[in-house]
C-alpha cells in the first residue's frame, strides 16, 4: 500500500501541510507506506499543449512527455494506491502549483476517443484537503461546493478510484497578527478556531487517510 501526498501550499509546516501529515498518519495506521512531496521545492510548468500524449501510437499515452522536476513525481503517483492533495484556496481556487500538477497528471490520462473517459488502467483513490481563510458560512455564498470541491472530485475519479475531500475554514494565518496589516480579522476568534476546530479538522484528515488506504488494500 503506497500513499503519496502532494502539498500545494508554499508553506511546509503550516495548516495545509499539517492536515496532510495527519492524513498520512491515518494511512500509516492501517499499514501504508507514505511520502509527502512539496510542490514549492520543484521547478515545473503546467500542461504546454504539446499533445504528445494524444498522438496515435505514442508511448506517452497516460504519461506527460514534458521532462522537468515534476516528471518523477507524476510517475510515482501513477503507480501509487492513494493520492492525497492539499491546497489553500487562493482567489477562489487551488494554488497555481496544484493546478499545474493536475493539468499534467489528468490531461495525459484523458481520452479524446468516444466512449472512453480515461486511458488510465489502474485504480487510484484520492483525497483532497482544502484550507482557506474565509469562514464556513462563506462557502455557500460563493458556491465553492460545486465550483471547486465537487469539480476536482469528479476529475480525480477519472483515475478509477473513489475521491473524498476535507475542508478547513477560517484558518489561522500568522504566528503574530500584530505584525501584519490585517485589522479585518478578529484575532481572538481566529485563535479560538485554531484551538477548538482545527484539531477536529486534523481528525477528519486522519480518518480520510485511513479510510482511503483501507479501501485500497
Amino acid at each position: 500500500m503506497n500513499v503519496i501526498a502532494i502539498n500545494g501550499s508554499p508553506r511546509k509546516t503550516w495548516n495545509t501541510a499539517t492536515l496532510l501529515q495527519r492524513a498520512l498518519e491515518g494511512a500509516e495506521s492501517v499499514g501504508a507506506q507514505t511520502e509527502i512531496i512539496h510542490l514549492a521545492d520543484l521547478n515545473f510548468k503546467g500542461c504546454i499543449s504539446c499533445f504528445a500524449c494524444k498522438r496515435k501510437g505514442s508511448l506517452n499515452a497516460g504519461h506527460c512527455a514534458v521532462r522537468d522536476d515534476l516528471t518523477n513525481v507524476l510517475e510515482k503517483v501513477l503507480v501509487a494506491d492513494v493520492l492525497l492533495i492539499g491546497s489553500p484556496i487562493y482567489f477562489g481556487n487551488v494554488t497555481a502549483g496544484v493546478r499545474g500538477f493536475l493539468e499534467r497528471l489528468l490531461f495525459s490520462n484523458l481520452s479524446y476517443n468516444e466512449r472512453h473517459e480515461s486511458v488510465f488502467q489502474g485504480k487510484l483513490s484520492s483525497g483532497f484537503i482544502y484550507t482557506m481563510n474565509v469562514p464556513e458560512d462563506f462557502l455557500k455564498h460563493v458556491n465553492y461546493e460545486e465550483n471547486v470541491f465537487q469539480n476536482y472530485k469528479n476529475m480525480l475519479q477519472r483515475l478509477g478510484g473513489p475521491s473524498e475531500f476535507v475542508i478547513s475554514t477560517d484558518t489561522y494565518q500568522f504566528d503574530d497578527y500584530s505584525k501584519y496589516e490585517a485589522s479585518m480579522f478578529d484575532v481572538n476568534h481566529k485563535a479560538k478556531v485554531k484551538a477548538e476546530r482545527f484539531p477536529i479538522d486534523c481528525q477528519k484528515a486522519f480518518d480520510m487517510g485511513a479510510k482511503l488506504a483501507s479501501s485500497s488494500i
